[in-house]
């Protein structure tokens, strides 16, 4: 063997032995678990049938009634009314957005929201 190939050899073997051990240890990647799966066994077909929402007919009434009487505005100047395009960036939720650029103007504003849990009437 000549000098050059000899010395090739050895630096071969000793880039050989310092990755051994890197390559030894290198921990074998889980595959990632499936969307859901920490969520329990799906449902079949008739029990989500029996969850399913139901047909009766809930009433729920807002109540506003107001009046705005007597007041007077004079020499008034009322400004623009604008929603920026971030406006609703971290909204979450149910949003209402009121606005309002006039002068002597009731706003009223209601919202109800039925959620029901569970099996009852």
């Amino acid at each position: 063997m000549d000098a050059g190939h000899s010395w090739r050899a050895l630096l071969a073997a000793i880039l050989l032995a310092a990755t051994l051990p890197a390559l030894a240890g290198t921990p074998v990647q889980e595959p990632a678990p499936p969307p859901g799966a920490g969520l329990g066994p799906a449902l079949d077909v008739e029990s989500l049938a029996a969850l399913r929402g139901g047909d009766g007919q809930v009433r729920i009434e807002v109540d506003n009634v107001g009046t705005v009487e007597g007041n007077t505005a004079n020499q008034v100047v009322t400004g623009d009314n604008r929603i920026d395009g971030g406006a609703f960036a971290n909204a979450a939720g149910l949003t209402t957005v009121i606005q309002n650029s006039g002068s002597n103007v009731l706003i009223q504003n209601g919202a109800a929201v039925n959620v029901r849990f569970g099996s009852g009437p």
